[in-house]
């Protein structure tokens, strides 16, 4: 979601420079005519008659394997195809040759015992000429059997060699249909990045909504190092209009007591719902929607915050804020990042009386529409910003801490104003 990550950046920023982070709006707001210079992209008119054009052929190259595999495990095996046929009939005469052959050599056996059984000359004689006869027979028989077998075998091997063609085919068709379903893929690709990004254009109806509040409840002042401290998020809907998909953002930011190191790899902020249960990370830079939530209504996100027993002593702050997304693609969110204070001890310390850690919006004077409470969001997500937090102790935490509250607001504001319109249902 935009408008979060810049406000995610502007955490960052904030508290390390916030000079830099000032300065940043301006650029921000030449945003456009600097994008503008770039070379013209195809048009999503194009884009979908790419897709079309794709889809077509990604179609005719499914159906001409599918024809491809068809012909091979049916009509390549038919009785009417030509090499098929030629097996067949060759077969079957070569079957023939092979009786002849065996009949032909019975029929020499026969001769000769005949001949064995000659007691005259005349009956020797013609018994003789029987046997060169069928000694003759017998020969012819067997070159006649010889070539059938030849052109059997020629006619086996025509018709294997059709099969691996076809099997050769095949194979290049399914490549081709790959290489198709590839192109497919990346013009469907390229035609919803460029829709997603149609649907980000300036002069969309994300607008600064104070009434999407989040508070904190139950997140003490002071965390002592090696345990765990639960605690609530509330998001509320205080306008009189139901919001669809209602993103929170959270994020938790520590140094030690001298501001120079920071400490946030020592806390994990975690959250889960009733609808989400399983305890997850929290992520400043992507939003998880709590669903719609109707006109002044409210939702609790719990949060869980993890202190490393080793983590030294410092001071902390808890950021959140909310955005929300219509089906009509109206968008919009609290424009600015509250946090909660708290003091981290030592492992081992006596943290003494314990209260709620305190909010402190931004910039925005929203007060009287939240009831005097100062609100924040946080659904689920969370992570850390950078930065240096100073002046242990201090009532006000450190100045560089209330600096990322407000310098967020800076570019919050006009990142809200001027975000890029989202299409309705898009993944925030």
């Amino acid at each position: 979601m935009k408008i979060r990550r810049v406000l995610a950046t502007a955490v960052a920023a904030a508290v390390t420079a916030p000079v830099v982070l000032l300065s940043a709006v301006p650029a921000f707001a030449d945003e456009k005519p600097a994008a503008q210079t770039q070379k013209a992209k195809p048009t999503i008119e194009e884009l979908e008659q790419a897709v079309d054009l794709a889809q077509k052929e990604y179609d005719a190259a499914v159906i001409a394997v599918n024809d491809a595999i068809k012909f091979f495990e049916e009509d390549l095996e038919a009785e009417t195809y030509p090499t098929k046929a030629a097996v067949i009939e060759t077969e079957k005469a070569a079957e023939v040759a092979a009786k002849a052959k065996t009949e032909a050599d019975q029929a020499v056996v026969d001769a000769q015992a005949k001949l064995d059984a000659a007691t005259t000359d005349e009956e020797k004689a013609a018994a003789q000429t029987a046997l060169d006869e069928a000694e003759k027979a017998a020969r012819e028989a067997a070159e006649a059997k010889t070539a059938a077998d030849t052109k059997a075998t020629e006619a086996r091997t025509a018709h294997d060699d059709a099969r691996v063609a076809q099997v050769r085919k095949i194979d290049l068709l399914q490549k081709a249909r790959d290489e198709a379903k590839k192109k497919l893929d990346d013009a469907k690709k390229a035609l919803a990045d460029a829709e997603a990004e149609e649907g980000e254009e300036p002069g969309g109806e994300c607008v600064p909504e104070p009434k999407l509040t989040t508070v904190v409840s139950g997140l003490p002042d002071k965390v002592v190092g090696g345990t765990t401290e639960n605690f609530t998020l509330r998001v509320t809907n205080g306008t009189n209009k139901t919001m669809d998909e209602v993103y929170p953002y959270g994020a938790v930011h520590a140094f030690d007591d001298e501001g120079l190191k920071e400490l946030d790899s020592h806390l994990d902020l975690e959250w889960s719902t009733a609808a989400n249960p399983n305890w997850r990370d929290v992520d400043l830079s992507a939003g998880v929607s709590v669903g719609s939530l109707k006109a002044r209504t409210s939702v609790d996100v719990k949060l869980r915050l993890k202190v490393d027993a080793d983590i030294p002593a410092g001071q902390g702050a808890v950021f959140a804020t909310a955005d929300y997304v219509n089906e009509d693609g109206s968008c919009g969110g609290y424009p600015d990042l509250d946090h909660y204070e708290f003091q981290i001890l030592a492992k081992g310390s006596d943290p003494g009386k314990v209260e709620d850690a305190e909010g402190k919006p931004g910039k925005t004077d929203n007060t009287a529409e939240q009831g005097g409470t100062s609100t924040t969001p946080v659904n689920g997500t969370g992570g850390s910003g950078s930065g240096s937090l100073a002046e242990t102790g201090s009532s006000d935490v450190l100045p560089q801490v209330a600096l990322a509250g407000g310098a967020a607001l800076v570019l919050g504001v006009g990142a809200v104003v001027v975000t890029r319109r989202r299409n309705a249902g898009a993944d925030a």
